[in-house]
């Protein structure tokens, strides 16, 4: 069976609500999701989701935080990660993704998977349990060194209160995989991008002495986890949990790479999905040492390949300042997309910010690219251009003609490649110059000029086609980012199916006599300024 591309996010912690950079990790991953189907479907598949990609996406619900704020809320742990996992499924559900999995590390399929893991590594030498005194931050839930002190001997706010531990727990020697791991991501310049994410790495692995990594946390004071399977008093530290669902899942749909290290037993009924390798990991730069770092070298001692690439994007400030609740500095997508619509977020997330640096969202900004590029731009192309197909030729499509087959090729093959390489702020930028070149064309050619004197007939036959199929082009190509927009554009084409293969892109898919649909605005002016 052939493998599928498989692509995750990081799984999000559960204790706080959906935020904006949840959001932009899912969006950016959806939108790859999407492009691998349309750019290598499989045939016979659904366009939706099923194409030869695997999208997994979910929650992370063990740890310290977790039990606290359930007994805070008087819920047991289970009760209250329940609620919450509602809330995230919902915010999935809202941003429309087409993840075909959603995972929650308290099933008993991500467990049976932690706990193999566990058994196998412990059963090879990898653990070995030991004494350590050391300074705890509970809300990051890690020792922290004298590294991390800032100049004035306190330790910085964001890892909350810091109190002194002294405690026996099971550790993973990571050293000795120090210098191998340092070899391969230079000899693998595309498994952590962009460059200067792989560069710090690379600085952090070659300029210190890494530290074995703690992998429990004693039951008698933290019981909300993962047992480990061959010492009782001990749960899983959570960070080694939530790294192994990105294999867990696969060894529940009974992936063959996986299941020839870990046991059978851990796919019962499985349909037999050959997903490992991950072909991408979608992670914020905050974790990056742990999917970097940790991840690889769990692998590694697991006997299994590592990760293709480790796409590592940056956060959003809001108005210049970091986002904070405390400040009310904060954006709310789902606030966001019920006032403008899903397209009209997907859009400003992924045009705004390329995956790698940080970002910086304003309303002002917000509504200026709603204002321009979607309802101005792409929108009021649409609309004029079947408006006028429909009131000059009744709204049947004419002959084909090329005028603009040029400008598509173009821009399809660059959007193609920006794709390929999920360089999707480029391929917006790329799709854009085709609706801007379209409006030009409007403007140049003048059709409700033409439509005055017979003898344009055929220019104006010539006009009304070459829009009407750029409009088709743009509903394919828009089809990762902006998938409702993509599907009305098509419906008021009156074209079966969905646009949902990169391959109908080419030019002259609309034919001769073809009745379109009824022309509607897709991004609807809002002329009142948005506070």
């Amino acid at each position: 069976m052939n493998k599928r591309f498989y692509i995750t996010t990081a799984i999000d912690y559960v204790n706080g609500a959906p935020h904006l950079g949840h959001a932009y990790e899912k969006v950016i991953t959806d939108v790859i999701a999407r492009a691998r189907r349309a750019l290598s479907p499989s045939p016979g598949a659904s366009a939706q989701q099923g194409d030869g990609v695997f999208f997994l996406t979910g929650i992370d619900e063990h740890g310290q935080k977790v039990q606290q704020a359930a007994q805070a809320d008087g819920k047991t742990s289970q009760a209250y990660c329940d609620e919450l996992a509602a809330i995230w499924q919902a915010f999935a559900k809202k941003l429309e993704l087409t993840n075909d999995d959603f995972i929650r590390t308290t099933t008993a399929r991500h467990k049976a998977a932690v706990q193999a893991i566990l058994a196998k590594l412990h059963a090879a030498g990898h653990f070995y349990k030991a004494a350590h005194s050391g300074f705890y931050s509970t809300k990051e839930e890690t020792f922290l060194t004298e590294k991390d002190r800032l100049p004035d001997g306190n330790f910085p706010a964001q890892y909350g209160e810091v109190v002194q531990l002294v405690e026996e727990n099971w550790y993973f020697k990571l050293g000795a995989h120090q210098q191998w791991l340092i070899d391969y991501i230079e000899a693998n310049p595309g498994f952590i991008q962009p460059d200067y994410r792989r560069n710090e790495v690379l600085g952090f692995l070659k300029n210190n002495t890494l530290e074995d990594l703690c992998i429990s946390r004693p039951a008698a004071r933290l019981n909300w986890g993962i047992p480990l399977p061959f010492d009782a008093n001990f749960v899983t530290y959570v960070w080694f949990d939530a790294l192994v669902n990105y294999v867990s899942v696969p060894a529940a749909l009974g992936d063959e790479a996986v299941l020839s290290v870990l046991p059978s037993s851990l796919a019962p009924h499985a349909p037999h999905l050959n997903l490992w390798p991950a072909d991408c990991h979608v992670i914020g730069k905050d974790i990056l040492k742990f999917h970097a770092v940790f991840w690889p070298i769990m692998l590694k001692a697991m006997a299994l390949p590592l990760p293709r690439q480790i796409l590592v994007h940056g956060w959003w400030q809001k108005d210049g300042a970091k986002i904070s609740k405390s400040t009310g500095n904060v954006i709310d997508p789902i606030a966001v997309i019920d006032e403008w619509g899903l397209d009209a977020f997907r859009f400003y997330v992924v045009r705004e910010l390329d995956i790698g640096p940080d970002g910086n969202w304003t309303d002002a900004g917000f509504q200026s690219r709603y204002g321009s590029e979607l309802a101005n731009g792409l929108g009021n192309l649409v609309n004029r251009s079947l408006s006028m197909l429909k009131r000059y030729r009744n709204g049947i499509v004419p002959a084909p003609a090329n005028e603009l087959s040029g400008d598509a090729a173009k821009v399809i093959a660059d959007v193609r490649a920006a794709l390929e390489k999920n360089e999707l702020q480029a391929a917006l930028q790329n799709i854009w110059l085709l609706v801007t070149r379209a409006n030009q064309y409007v403007d140049q050619t003048a059709p409700f000029k033409l439509a005055k004197d017979p003898a344009q007939a055929a220019r104006l036959d010539e006009v009304l086609y070459n829009l009407a199929e750029t409009c088709r082009v743009l509903a394919v190509l828009l089809w990762p980012f902006l998938p409702g927009t993509s599907g009305k554009t098509y419906a008021q084409l009156n074209l079966p199916g969905s646009p949902a293969r990169f391959a109908q892109s080419q030019w002259g898919g609309l034919v001769a006599g073809h009745a379109i649909g009824e022309p509607a605005a897709l991004f609807p002016r809002k002329d009142q300024p948005k506070k």
